[in-house]
């Protein structure tokens, strides 16, 4: 077991790491090489393709037809309703201030606890939730639009709403994870995904300049060499990592290395000029940072073991 959970660490430090650098890729694409949309739905088809391919390689136990149904749904509603809000928003915003939400990851699962798992509520969560809380909006209200960020409030907010709905999938996903294997859970949440991607961007239009661009002749390698990396590491192997850090992990550790991709993203973007140091930014950081250590002290000190899933999400 000592050996899974160093792996199921590792797994998640190079998750975390490729999602760091996700957040940077996608703001050099979105959205003058790629619309926001669009960018979801090709996502999610790659992937879609990559764990159906793996899955002919891998064999796991088979799954009854509502496990399929229920995997279907949480892609097609959960991840793609992550996508969506997140590449909107950080289309929208610079990369450090998206990464800030992303840290809250951890305080929407406590919450989800206290709220829907009958979690205990103790004084020293609550502290931690407010701060987390007052992070947040510091970071929203104070954000001025400029050329790095054309709409920072709404970015923002899609941010955080992002995260939020991620925790939900974590925690799902988690409690899923317990009856099948980590390829066929992926196949089938990415297929559901990619499916709501291909209605949504049909509705709405496709939005692809670099592919127009390509069509014509003109190939703009540095888009295309980003966006490879996107699919390839953020997106299929980064996927691919989070359960396996999940069946030996708490989902409460899983959601803190969220706090990586915060590390990661700020360092790369201040060197890129993808962002500007800001100290409300900084601020904002210190008191989410702060409040997940008050949470998790309060966990620690919890009688429960797997704070938000009984029996194990």
């Amino acid at each position: 077991m000592k050996d899974k959970k160093l792996e199921a660490n590792l797994s998640m430090v190079a998750s975390r790491v490729m999602a760091g650098l996700n957040m940077n890729g996608l703001k050099y694409l979105l959205p003058l090489w790629l619309g926001a949309l669009t960018g979801v739905t090709i996502r999610c088809v790659f992937a879609a393709v990559a764990f159906w391919l793996t899955g002919c390689f891998i064999k796991e136990a088979a799954v009854t037809r509502k496990q399929r149904i229920m995997l279907f749904c949480l892609g097609a509603f959960g991840l793609y309703g992550f996508m969506f809000c997140y590449l909107l928003g950080i289309s929208k915003t610079t990369p450090v201030s998206s990464a800030i939400f992303n840290s809250m990851q951890p305080i929407w699962v406590f919450l989800i606890s206290v709220f829907f798992l009958h979690e205990k509520a103790t004084v020293m969560k609550i502290i931690g939730i407010a701060l987390g809380f007052g992070g947040a909006m510091l970071c929203i209200l104070t954000q001025g639009s400029d050329d790095l960020a054309r709409d920072a409030f709404t970015g923002n907010l899609l941010c955080m709403i992002s995260s939020f709905v991620f925790a939900v999938y974590l925690i799902v996903s988690k409690k899923l994870l317990e009856k099948v294997g980590v390829v066929t859970m992926m196949k089938y949440i990415f297929g559901g995904a990619a499916v709501s991607g291909i209605i949504v961007s049909s509705v709405a239009g496709w939005d692809a300049p670099m592919f127009a661009e390509a069509w014509k002749g003109e190939w703009h390698w540095t888009a295309w060499a980003v966006l490879a990396f996107i699919l390839i590491f953020p997106t299929y192997l980064s996927y691919f990592l989070v359960p396996v850090g999940l069946k030996y992990l708490k989902t409460t550790v899983v959601a803190i290395y969220s706090y990586l991709i915060l590390v990661v993203t700020t360092v790369v973007s201040l060197s890129l000029g993808q962002d500007r140091f800001s100290w409300t930014q900084a601020v904002a950081i210190a008191m989410i940072c702060i409040s997940v250590y008050f949470v998790e002290v309060a966990e620690g000190n919890s009688k429960k073991t797997d704070t938000p899933l009984p029996p194990q999400s």
